[in-house]
């Protein structure tokens, strides 16, 4: 009897889901998580898609299947071969996972500029980590450029172009936007994330737009530093990039190959300082108990926004990137905070989270 009870208490709790085929097979399928704290001071349902929960811990172990999937259809890689991309991070890490578990070797050009623990990490997965200045994309030296290079003097190499690869895209429209769909039965009224490659906002735009008939609005999130706040704002005219920002892997100089096709479905640009990032990581660990990146947070002070613009009772969904495990050493440190003039941005009552020297 005991037994039964037991059993029917736990069938409440598990999925019937059946165990997924490896690594590759656990990607993608991340719950839709309510931010209740934001939902209630709104009137409207703040929705955040927790790609934090991904096998590689980031929403781009999508893109990385995607864009490995395609060079191997396209007979660009064979077994035993080798993948070569320029990253700021969290696709490195996607791609040394995904080619850990096919079987590649992994080679990765990064700027010099980005977090230890993700360098550590990739590492610790196995790739061949380049970590190289950080220089403007029209230099021939940008990490991207000497990617390509480098998978060019390779026999068996390919060079995965994250940036312009539209199958970085294609994850988004197949995986991304769809799951959303179902996972709030269509009711959706805003979509917003920030754009570093362009395949998340691109291709989860393209496919809610489609869904929807063109009910549901997106809007670009951006940080200090990029041009896609003023090239969506200015109605393409402009592409100014003043200021510098905090956050990793997201802002652009250019517009990309997979944002270029469905740039004109975004309806509204935010630009997001650093100092709101910075106060809704901090909120949303102590109010909410999610351990956000700063990209993750810069994305829901974008849905908190866009929530407010659209009025109570709407839907707005945005993306949980990543955790915050791979940026600590900075994020949480006071002298690293201090060095950047953003200590300050701290309400005094989340201070007690800096708990680094």
């Amino acid at each position: 009897m005991l037994g039964r009870r037991l059993y029917s208490t736990a069938a409440r709790y598990v999925t019937a889901a059946r165990p997924t085929d490896g690594f590759v097979g656990a990607i993608g399928n991340t719950p839709l998580v309510r931010i209740g704290s934001l939902s209630r001071e709104t009137g409207c349902e703040i929705l955040g898609k927790a790609e934090f929960m991904n096998p590689g811990g980031s929403v781009k172990d999508r893109a990385a299947l995607f864009v490995v999937e395609d060079a191997e259809r396209r007979g660009l890689i064979r077994p035993g071969g080798t993948i070569v991309e320029g990253t700021a991070g969290n696709t490195g890490i996607g791609l040394a996972h995904v080619c850990r578990a096919k079987g590649y070797k992994c080679v990765i050009y990064m700027p010099d500029t980005q977090s230890r623990e993700k360098m550590d990490l990739l590492r610790m997965l196995g790739a061949d980590v380049r970590a190289v200045p950080a220089v403007a994309f029209d230099n021939p030296d940008n990490y991207n450029h000497q990617a390509r290079r480098h998978a060019e003097a390779l026999d068996n190499a390919a060079w995965t172009n994250q940036f312009d690869n539209p199958a970085n895209r294609q994850a988004h429209i197949e995986t991304t936007g769809p799951e959303i769909w179902a996972q709030t039965g269509g009711r959706v009224d805003g979509f917003t994330c920030a754009t570093g490659t362009g395949g998340t906002l691109a291709g989860t735009t393209r496919f809610l737009k489609e869904a929807s008939d063109g009910r549901v609005r997106a809007f670009a999130a951006d940080p200090p530093g990029s041009v896609i706040y003023s090239y969506i704002r200015s109605g393409g005219r402009t592409m100014e990039r003043g200021g510098s920002s905090i956050t990793e892997g997201i802002g652009q100089g250019r517009i990309t190959a997979n944002l270029q096709p469905d740039i004109h479905l975004v309806d509204d640009a935010l630009k997001i300082p650093d100092a709101d990032t910075l106060r809704m990581l901090y909120r949303l660990l102590d109010e909410e108990g999610i351990y956000l990146g700063a990209s993750s947070a810069l994305n829901v002070v974008a849905a908190y926004e866009m929530a407010k613009a659209l009025g109570p009772g709407k839907t707005v969904v945005t993306i949980l990137a990543d955790g915050a495990y791979r940026y600590q050493s900075r994020l949480f440190s006071r002298a690293w905070l201090e060095s950047k003039g953003l200590a300050d941005a701290i309400p005094a009552h989340l201070q007690k989270y800096v708990v680094l020297a």
